[in-house]
């Protein structure tokens, strides 16, 4: 799947959960294609988790354990991790979606308007361990000019 096949495969439910959500859609489709290396990781394939959502104590539904890299004190260290299975990439959608919105630590990116500055502010909130993780997601919104999915 290239690029633009998967930002056209993500697009319309993006935006229909972004006006459901306050999630903007340009976090969404930019989010999803880091997290899932535009849908050829393992997780994506095989498990349709889009976004590597790991399996906490809340998630009632199948898992699969699988290696990832984490930063710890800055440092990458190789760890395996539980997470979550999903029956169908929407479905990874409106998950990923509740989890940002029930988790009050993230509450302050739903003041947020752009995909940019939504992803600031879940960085800051402590979403992901590596420390370029926003950057990451900006550039990506960028560079594939997502934010007019937000219009």
């Amino acid at each position: 799947m290239t690029p633009v096949d998967f930002i056209n495969a993500l697009s319309a439910p993006a935006r229909e959960l972004a006006s459901t959500t306050r999630i903007p859609a340009s976090f969404t489709v930019a989010q999803a294609a880091l997290e899932s290396g535009w849908a050829k990781s393992q997780l994506a394939t095989q498990y349709f988790n889009l976004f590597g959502v790991k399996a906490d104590a809340s998630w009632t539904g199948p898992t699969v354990m699988l290696p990832t890299t984490e930063y710890v004190g800055g440092k990458p260290t190789t760890v395996t991790a539980a997470w979550r299975v999903y029956s169908s990439w929407l479905a990874s959608l409106q998950d990923r979606a509740s989890f940002l919105q029930k988790n009050p630590r993230y509450s302050a990116a739903f003041s947020c308007q752009s995909g940019d500055a939504f992803a600031c502010a879940v960085a800051a909130a402590g979403y992901a361990t590596d420390p370029n993780y926003a950057a990451k997601i900006t550039s990506i919104i960028n560079t594939h000019n997502l934010s007019a999915l937000d219009s």
